[in-house]
């Protein structure tokens, strides 16, 4: 399925809605939102072909249900909540492809070279390693700075959950990027490289 968005222009849309109205509302949308939107699903994804796909993805549902993300209470919001939900499912995709060539390990292990051990590596990949729901909290409240009470209304969950989660997402990357336990397991890598 081609997205309007294939070229990242909303002049695109074709004639999806007859409404210039309608049209002139969404383009403004997607212009003062998109970046944002961006954001969201790289941080959600940690790629950016994914989070490309994930952005034109969610902004053609909206546009495709446009009448409904407007009578939202807030349309950001709602879309919002799409690119959380197409992310978390890419992700989950990701991991059943790689468990399924777990199996082409052998074959592949003269061709590996760990990751770099560098900070912005280190935090994509703990922040990758939360759970879905406690990662949407952290990235909208900490990487888009959202208030709380905006992170409740665009997960649909209670202002106690995003607190408990997004306190409990912070704990999980204290616990995974302590320098300790980075140094442990740059130690475990090298050693491995060495034995193979």
């Amino acid at each position: 399925m081609s997205k309007p968005w294939a070229a990242g222009s909303p002049s695109r849309l074709g004639n999806v809605a007859g409404n210039a109205s309608a049209k002139a509302e969404f383009e403004d949308f997607f212009r003062r939102h998109h970046r944002e939107l961006a954001r969201l699903a790289y941080s959600m994804t940690g790629n950016r072909a994914e989070s490309d796909d994930v952005v034109g993805e969610a902004l053609a549902s909206a546009w495709e249900h446009w009448d409904r993300v407007q009578g939202a209470d807030s349309p950001l919001a709602y879309v919002r909540k799409i690119v959380v939900n197409l992310s978390v499912e890419r992700v989950r995709t990701a991991v059943r492809d790689r468990q399924r060539h777990r199996l082409m390990t052998p074959l592949t292990k003269w061709f590996y070279h760990p990751p770099d051990i560098g900070g912005a590596v280190d935090l994509q990949a703990a922040v990758l390693a939360l759970p879905p729901g406690r990662r949407a909290c952290v990235v909208m409240r900490h990487v888009l700075d959202l208030p709380e009470e905006e992170v409740a209304r665009t997960l649909g969950i209670s202002l106690g959950t995003v607190k408990s989660q997004t306190s409990k997402g912070l704990a999980q990357l204290r616990s995974q990027l302590d320098p300790g336990r980075v140094a442990a397991s740059a130690a475990s890598a090298r050693t491995t490289r060495k034995e193979a």
